[in-house]
């Protein structure tokens, strides 16, 4: 079965109605692969937690429509079960104009059915003009059957059905209103589940729910067909994006060479093609630094000879082609290369990560080592690169702060010219200081010289952003797409910005962001999916980064 879990608006019920299937189907010993349309980080926590598979974001302003259907498709192989989570109303995307990045939207690109969730909490009869108007605007959208939620009693229910009975929609759930299921919230949305002490409890909960409260005979005849089979036949594994997934060991075997400039070939092979509709065009593939670069041949980086790249030694308009004739090895024919150790803050902190992200880095010759800024003291050994997500440092700042020990570890590594992504929390972690909602200020890293101020206004939306300099993720004059989320601002703006930002229809924001030695640190979150050059460039620098004060 493939389906999308789709809101009339948001706030209907939609993660608890996707939760209540996953935990029922989960429960049953299923293999179930989730989604979550849109750049969210915290439902696609739940799903984790509920399947025990990495939940997958679809968002084609983030990545590109050709990402989404491959993404899915792939991800989809070997389960019994695929349900994605929509995004706001159904038809709320990007834009007012068009449904862009809307839950319609992923629906059409990948042919999946839309169960649509009604808050029936505030009407009776008039369900039957949201219905019928949500199952008449798009004729391409199939809408499977909707799902009645917090219903007050029988007779509210029966009114209700009878209601939608001309419509001919099938009602396949039918919930009532749940006091003993609340998920906690915070200012950025719901509290990540590590942080939720009685989670497993919730989850039986919506099993339950789950169990009891659809109608699984109708869902199982109406929807567990061969679509997902139809469409992966126009749409084979072994093109596009998935050509990324090569066996690294067997090249690295056959061809004896870096890892890095193995998987830059297959890489640029497999994503040379992908496409943006409807969107500005991004950084393209074949331009910038990534052609040209040979890491093989590169000096270590140290504190002493850092050196911007720039547009004399780039040369993106020539660049010279990688084969097989001209790789040079980096180890004897008997010895594996060695994988880039790449430090990743993860704790109650830091969460916010994009686990295609962090495949991408596995995948390009990276070994991920996990550490705790809050508990641990010191960066983990042999690192060459750091990576910070975002997050909610300013709920744990005091802790932080009192972690002064990793604090400094962190500080000395990116001054020596330790190769650093930092987004949003993790920008916040790296000032001098986060002044948290109580006006309370804790001391935090303190490499850039600037403190975060939280506050009620909501900085929220999708960013066209251009590198305005050099740095270890992009090169100068590269566009990418990412999303801002944050309720904070800081107090002195970098005199070099790393970004100029402009929205969704174009219209500036602004600029911000700091590229400093070797770090990268913006609000923009950003996802890797279909813009590989960026992870290879960091990787790349990576792999050059030595420092004597540390093991490496």
């Amino acid at each position: 079965m493939a389906l999308i879990i789709a809101g009339e608006r948001s706030g209907v019920g939609k993660t608890t109605v996707t939760l209540a299937l996953l935990s029922y189907l989960s429960k049953c010993n299923y293999k179930i692969q989730s989604f979550k349309v849109g750049p969210d980080y915290i439902d696609p926590m739940f799903h984790q937690r509920v399947t025990g598979r990495p939940c997958r974001n679809l968002d084609p302003v983030l990545t590109c429509e050709d990402y989404v259907k491959e993404c899915f498709y792939r991800h989809c192989q070997g389960v019994d079960y695929a349900l994605i989570e929509g995004v706001m109303g159904l038809f709320d995307g990007a834009s007012g104009k068009d449904d862009f990045a809307s839950t319609a939207h992923v629906a059409r690109l990948l042919d999946v059915p839309v169960l649509l969730v009604l808050d029936c909490s505030r009407l009776s009869r008039s369900v039957a003009a949201i219905a019928y108007g949500y199952q008449s605007l798009d004729p391409r959208i199939t809408i499977a059957g909707v799902v009645l939620n917090r219903v007050g009693s029988s007779r509210h229910l029966e009114l209700l059905k009878d209601a939608l009975e001309p419509l001919h929609i099938p009602v396949l759930g039918e919930l009532q209103r749940q006091d003993n299921i609340t998920i906690p919230d915070r200012h950025l949305g719901l509290i990540p589940t590590a942080e939720i002490t009685q989670l497993d409890a919730l989850i039986n909960r919506l099993a339950d729910l789950g169990q009891s409260c659809f109608n699984w005979e109708h869902l199982d005849s109406e929807l567990k067909v061969s679509r997902l089979q139809v469409v992966r036949e126009a749409w084979p594994i072994g093109q596009g994006f998935s050509e990324l997934k090569v066996n690294r060991l067997e090249l690295n075997s056959e061809l004896n060479v870096g890892r890095l400039e193995v998987v830059r070939v297959r890489a640029a092979e497999a994503f040379g093609h992908a496409t943006r509709t409807a969107l500005p065009k991004a950084w393209p593939i074949g331009q910038g630094s990534l052609d040209n670069l040979q890491p093989n041949n590169l000096q270590p980086v140290t504190s002493n000879n850092l050196q911007p790249v720039t547009s004399t030694n780039l040369q993106p308009n020539n660049p010279q082609p990688v084969t097989s004739t001209n790789l040079q090895p980096v180890t004897s024919t008997n010895q594996q290369p060695a994988l880039i150790r790449i430090a990743i803050a993860c704790d109650r902190a830091f969460s916010f990560y994009y686990q295609d992200n962090l495949d991408s880095l596995e995948q390009l010759g990276a070994e991920l080592v996990y550490w705790s800024p809050l508990t641990d003291t010191t960066l983990p050994a042999d690192v060459k690169g750091m990576y910070f997500g975002g997050g909610f440092p300013e709920v744990f700042a005091e802790q932080l702060a009192e972690n002064t020990s990793a604090r400094e570890s962190v500080r000395i590594a990116i001054e020596s010219g330790m190769p650093t992504y930092a987004e949003c929390g993790g920008l916040m972690y790296l000032g001098e200081q986060i002044t948290d909602f109580d006006g309370k200020s804790w001391s935090m890293v303190g490499v850039l010289p600037t403190v975060t101020v939280m506050g009620k206004s909501l900085t929220l939306g999708y960013r066209q952003a251009t590198a305005l300099v050099d740095g270890p993720l992009l090169p100068a004059g590269a566009t990418v797409w990412g999303h801002e989320f944050h309720r904070s601002h800081l107090t002195v703006m970098p005199s070099n910005p790393l970004f100029e930002l402009r929205g969704y229809h174009q219209r500036k924001v602004g600029v911000e962001g700091w590229q400093v030695y070797q770090l990268h640190a913006s609000y923009v979150h950003l996802h890797w999916g279909s813009c590989l050059r960026v992870p290879l460039r960091f990787l790349e620098r990576c792999q050059q980064f030595t420092f004597e004060g540390m093991t490496s």
